[in-house]
């Protein structure tokens, strides 16, 4: 059986990067590799073994074209209200809470919020599926 390991996005400014997912979600530097051309920043956290890997190509001054196929990284948290609003004081912008309810029943209650490079990140109430 295949074991899923990492994502991977490609960000403009490193720094900022960092810092934006260890404030939002407590991830931080697991392993750096820098290459002539480009660094590799694997992410990670204790909730999970599953990294997301930032990848910086040097001399790139562009924000890169997210085009129209990406979907979305996810996290799930116990409060999904203290977070929208601890993300909001962090000075992001997440966008409004969400009570899913496709049936007539909330089956998940979630926002997004966009990284520094219009990447958006879903954040989920931990509970039912998303345990």
């Amino acid at each position: 059986m295949a074991k899923y390991v990492h994502s991977m996005i490609r960000v403009l400014d490193e720094a900022r990067s960092v810092e934006f997912y260890d404030r939002c979600f407590g991830l931080t530097v697991a392993e750096r590799l820098d290459f002539p051309d480009f660094t590799l920043v694997y992410l990670s956290n204790g909730e999970s073994e599953t990294e997301l890997e930032l990848t910086v190509n040097k001399g790139r001054s562009d924000p890169y074209a997210l085009g129209d196929g990406y979907g979305h990284v996810a996290f799930t948290v116990d409060d999904v209200d203290a977070e929208h609003a601890r993300i909001t004081d962090l000075g992001y912008a997440p966008r409004k809470l969400v009570d899913f309810a496709p049936g007539g029943e909330v089956i998940a209650r979630f926002f997004f919020v966009a990284d520094p490079d219009g990447y958006q990140i879903e954040v989920i109430q931990r509970g039912g599926r998303y345990r």
